[in-house]
């Protein structure tokens, strides 16, 4: 069994959960998050911005620059057999893939063991 994690944007949360249900992943976990990817300002230009007054060279002032800025996402865990991993990650392409910046990442988990709360015992995954 494989975990997948998918970071996508907030605004595709119905897409994403119709899209994984329909393709038959119906369990999932969906919580909401902060966070940022790679692409950071030069951090010559941002002390430039930030020392030219646009925004004050303070804490408050760098938290609003877009080196620092962090984006409400959402995430979704989905528990996968090892052959349904490439279907699952397909499905979630296809659902949140807009072709710019900031469309999510998928990041793929091995998963070992999981217990069933109510029992306590091992589910054998």
């Amino acid at each position: 069994m494989k975990e997948l994690m998918a970071i996508v944007r907030a605004t595709k949360v119905g897409q994403t959960k119709n899209a994984l249900a329909g393709a038959g992943f119906p369990g999932f976990t969906c919580v909401p998050c902060l966070g940022r990817g790679k692409k950071l300002m030069d951090p010559g230009v941002l002390k430039l911005i930030m020392g030219s007054g646009e925004l004050p060279l303070t804490a408050a002032g760098e938290s609003m620059t877009e080196a620092a800025r962090l984006i409400p996402k959402r995430l979704f865990s989905v528990i996968v057999d090892d052959e349904r991993v490439q279907d699952a990650v397909d499905v979630l392409i296809a659902v949140n893939s807009s072709g710019h910046p900031g469309d999510g990442r998928i990041f793929v988990l091995p998963v070992e063991t999981s217990y069933t709360v109510r029992l306590g015992t091992e589910t054998g995954v």
